[in-house]
């Protein structure tokens, strides 16, 4: 039996009413390999496994923005042969040293979700179903790096 509600669906509460949030995983020229939908409210930190597991090919580097800040998560990174990229958060008892010049190509992470935005429809989410709404990024994915 198929599962039935707003989680279902990818719909969570954020600040900005009920909307579904979009985890990608880009290549270094910021073209999307992996595209994951999750609830608004959905934690970026444990999203992160289930995002990293659908790569296309080997990770060297994973550039990413404070809220991927996890021990846990950059442990299970490294014994992955993954270098964590990634800034540690401002209340952190210990700092975190990150290679800033590599952190300063996230930017192409931004500009891939802000190309996508460009399709009217992403950007709204016109659609009610989660997987029409994943098969419309995904063309506009397409549209956006491939064609």
């Amino acid at each position: 039996m198929a599962a039935k509600g707003a989680k279902a669906q990818a719909i969570g509460p954020s600040r900005g009413g009920q909307t579904t949030k979009i985890h990608a995983l880009t290549d270094v020229l910021g073209r999307p390999g992996v595209l994951v939908l999750t609830p608004g409210n959905a934690s970026d930190v444990t999203t992160a496994p289930a995002v990293l597991a659908e790569a296309p090919g080997r990770i060297r580097r994973l550039a990413a923005d404070k809220g991927y800040d996890a021990d846990w998560l950059r442990a299970d990174l490294r014994k992955n042969g993954i270098t964590p990229v990634i800034p540690g958060k401002r209340s952190r008892k210990r700092k975190i040293r990150h290679d800033r010049p590599r952190y300063r190509e996230q930017w192409r992470i931004e500009t891939t979700f802000n190309r996508l935005k460009d399709f009217h429809r992403i950007a709204t989410h016109y659609d009610k179903l989660a997987r029409n709404y994943a098969s419309t990024l995904a063309l506009a994915a397409i549209i956006a790096f491939w064609c």
